[in-house]
């Protein structure tokens, strides 16, 4: 029966017609003549049907083989094709790249980044999906996702590409009106904007130089459930608020946010590269490649 049909036959079958003779052929594949004989004999067994006639001087198609000949051309052409293509979108960036990122980082960093990288890879369209829920990659069909923080636990592929700095800030003529902390412990006493989505939005630990510890709760004036809206309520003088130094550092260098309790450091988030499958395509790998030089400020 035809889904018995041990495929690999087909390919013997083809280069034996093309030789013209089991001896060629032989040479060709690098198999016995006996063993050219053996497959071509079983694929016709499989297929119920003779497909070539042969003598002790020539060998000739029968119409069923004539046909089967035909179809077997086809469909190992379509199969290098398929190989061909796999390959090349192995080695060279092509297609479209499907990725995913926070909000906030997605504005901040990974569009402009996509924007140099279709500059330098014409060939790869890319489509960016931005929001704060976790994406199911698989499910979604996303190619990467990039995201930032501290990663749960997955079956999913996740490369570490850089890091970031929280920084606690406020504007000056909030800090004008209500007086500026210079202890951990006086950030309690100030309007606090707090991001909901952390796991601790009110209780931060603040790490001296000297390595010492001070965990200060919050009084919350105002939350928001991304740092974007985060950073708007901040710029606005709603308050006090921990906000990643890539949404921050412009303002600060402007002069719109003054940081807060320089000398005390707060943990670091990782940026992370997520991928599904061990070996993503080139588009994925050349994406992750341009993103960590411009995070490294290559």
């Amino acid at each position: 029966m035809a889904n018995e049909v041990n495929l690999n036959r087909l390919a013997v079958f083809v280069a034996l017609v093309r030789a013209g003779s089991f001896t060629a052929a032989a040479e060709q594949l690098g198999l016995t003549k006996a063993m050219v004989s053996q497959h071509l004999a079983r694929l016709e067994q499989e297929l119920g049907t003779t497909l070539l006639l042969r003598s002790t001087r020539r060998m000739s198609l029968t119409e069923a083989g004539t046909l089967f000949h035909a179809d077997c051309v086809r469909l190992l052409a379509d199969a290098e094709a398929a190989i061909a293509r796999v390959g090349g979108n192995r080695d060279t960036p092509s297609g479209t790249l499907r990725l995913t990122t926070s909000t906030d980082y997605g504005m901040a960093v990974v569009a402009p980044a996509l924007a140099s990288f279709c500059q330098l890879h014409p060939q790869v369209q890319v489509d960016l999906v931005i929001g704060d829920r976790i994406n199911d990659l698989i499910a979604e069909r996303f190619d990467l996702a990039i995201r930032v923080g501290w990663l749960r636990d997955s079956s999913l592929h996740a490369l570490r590409l850089g890091s970031f700095r929280q920084m606690v800030v406020a504007t000056p003529a909030y800090l004008a009106a209500h007086g500026t902390p210079r202890r951990p412990e006086q950030l309690a006493m100030h309007g606090w904007i707090a991001m909901s989505v952390l796991a601790t939005p009110l209780r931060w630990t603040f790490v001296s130089s000297g390595g010492s510890r001070r965990t200060v709760r919050m009084k919350p004036v105002a939350q928001a459930n991304n740092a974007a809206a985060v950073h708007a309520m901040v710029l606005a003088g709603a308050g006090v608020a921990v906000l990643p130094d890539y949404l921050a550092e412009e303002d600060i260098r402007a002069g719109r946010l003054v940081v807060l309790l320089a000398q005390y450091r707060l943990p670091e988030g990782g940026i992370h590269a997520v991928y599904p499958g061990r070996q993503p395509p080139a588009k994925v790998r050349s994406f992750i490649d341009h993103l960590r030089e411009r995070l490294a400020g290559v």
